[in-house]
């Protein structure tokens, strides 16, 4: 059971996200007027963006579920991305808008400091209470399988470790992404790439395919947006990068593992449907 608390904390972050989706996905170009720092290159905002669209959709289906079972992931997997977030955002405080003369910019940075402030100590309140009254979980029912298993640990291991050298050493990005990143914006392209890996550790600990599919569509929506960053922004990507080829591989990956997952949790959840 999912504790009203810890529903209202992920209603409110799914709005959060939506919002970020659409300041960033779709408004990539104008950070300096409408978002709480200036992102560039707009490759960047998009890429964000579209780690925003797929935590969106991780929250909602995990808010859905209705079980602490199949959210207890997703939503452990929002709350890493907070916290690192957060420390990211008082590493720079003098990059944000708190001073623009444009007052959605000014009013973003203000907004943003105080989600960033707020969320994190919500969820780890929640998550205290939700995990002192944690139910039994059912019987593992499928195990994953390890032609997934053993892929998504891979994944799983190269964002954590592209994650963390990005966090601790950003002037290190031109030698592993595929473009620009100041300090600023590599530690939050960090606090996302961390989250998802370790939401592939969490998936692997629990070792239930049944309870992974709202991980899964929410992992296949961040490859296959982030594809789409690639392919929206060619000329800003060093393609004569191996870092390039190695986005693009990890992003091709993930919706295939993502999209197989869903693909066997499927046959589990009708089988199911079809005992009751």
């Amino acid at each position: 059971m999912i504790l009203p608390g810890t529903e209202a904390t992920l209603v409110a972050f799914s709005g959060l996200t939506m919002l970020a989706f659409i300041e960033l996905f779709v408004m990539a170009a104008q950070t300096d007027r409408y978002f709480a720092w200036t992102i560039k290159p707009a490759v960047t905002a998009a890429f964000l963006g579209a780690a925003y669209g797929a935590g969106s959709v991780l929250v909602i289906l995990g808010v859905r579920s209705g079980r602490w079972a199949s959210v207890r992931t997703p939503y452990v997997t929002v709350l890493i991305f907070t916290v690192v977030s957060l420390v990211a955002t008082l590493l720079h405080l003098d990059k944000f808008h708190f001073g623009s003369t444009a007052v959605i910019a000014r009013l973003a940075a203000w907004f943003w400091l105080a989600v960033y402030v707020l969320v994190p100590v919500a969820m780890m309140t929640m998550l205290f209470l939700q995990e002192a009254r944690r139910e039994v979980g059912p019987p593992r029912r499928q195990p994953l399988p390890p032609h997934l298993a053993v892929p998504l640990g891979l994944q799983g291991a190269v964002l954590l470790v592209v994650g963390g050298v990005l966090f601790l050493a950003p002037t290190s990005a031109p030698l592993i992404w595929p473009w620009t990143l100041t300090p600023l914006t590599a530690r939050m392209v960090a606090a996302w790439l961390v989250a998802f890996g370790m939401a592939s550790v969490l998936i692997l600990r629990q070792a239930n395919l049944a309870e992974a599919r709202i991980s899964a569509w929410a992992y296949a929506m961040l490859g296959a947006l982030e594809l789409v960053v690639a392919l929206r922004y060619p000329g800003t990507v060093r393609w004569s990068s191996p870092a390039a080829w190695l986005y693009v591989a990890m992003a091709v990956s993930i919706v295939v593992v993502a999209g197989h997952a869903i693909t066997r949790t499927q046959g589990t959840a009708t089988a199911r449907t079809r005992g009751t």
